[in-house]
């Protein structure tokens, strides 16, 4: 059985340290329950889920794939739902010996709609 190694790429690793960050302030603050929170603890029980099962998320269908992504090469997507309507996106690699999950990106609503295309009503 392949180990599953989770990898925080570029804009998702720079998104995750910032959200820490702020985590880590509002915790000095003596706030103990905010969006923020919420949002940080989910995103590591899904890193966790993801490790244990990497097609945790759901398949965007190839054709559907953002051209931000087709042009770095990335042939598979997958989405996991957040709170408060985030998502993380993800991308799967494997080799001999372990299967990658590339943390790509965190997005909200919004900008997830303008990734993908979809428009407001």
């Amino acid at each position: 059985m392949r180990k599953v190694r989770v990898i925080l790429e570029g804009e998702a690793k720079k998104s995750f340290l910032e959200l820490k960050k702020q985590v880590a302030e509002e915790n000095s603050n003596g706030i103990d329950s905010s969006k923020n929170i919420t949002l940080l603890n989910s995103i590591n029980q899904k890193i966790e889920l993801l490790k244990t099962n990497p097609q945790l998320g759901r398949a965007v269908r190839k054709k559907l794939i953002p051209k931000k992504y087709s042009k770095q090469g990335i042939t598979n997507l997958w989405i996991i739902n957040l709170p408060d309507y985030w998502r993380m996106l993800y991308n799967l690699q494997s080799d001999e010996l372990h299967i990658f999950c590339f943390i790509l990106e965190f997005s909200d609503h919004d900008k997830y709609n303008s990734l993908f295309g979809f428009r407001k009503k």
